[in-house]
């Protein structure tokens, strides 16, 4: 098993990786033409990943399954990084929900 620190900071480099190519040419890279096309096209992409991610683990295939959420988890942070939302943000967001049954979470937001 990976150590975890590792995995948070392939999440935070590639998340630098796309914060660079904000200004970028959007012929060249593909980050910088999600970002140029908006966040309905950022939405739509983040969304037909979810499902493909959602596809994969129904049918049992761990390999696929794995692969979609490598895409699942890039296109989650393209929309965080368009939206002004860093990495930090949700590991604090996270922090603060520990020790606390989702049960407890869900309905202290639903009020």
């Amino acid at each position: 098993m990976v150590d975890a620190k590792i995995d948070i900071e392939v999440l935070e480099r590639l998340y630098t990786v796309i914060q660079s190519r904000k200004d970028g040419d959007a012929d060249s890279s593909y980050t910088a033409s999600l970002l140029k096309a908006g966040m309905p096209k950022m939405a739509q992409k983040l969304g037909e990943e979810a499902v493909e991610t959602v596809i994969a683990a129904t049918e049992g295939d761990s390999q696929q399954l794995v692969g979609e959420s490598a895409d699942l988890l890039y296109h989650l942070l393209v929309v965080w990084a368009a939206s002004g939302i860093t990495p930090d943000d949700v590991w604090a967001e996270l922090a603060g929900r520990e020790g606390i049954s989702g049960i407890e979470e869900k309905a202290a937001r639903e009020s």
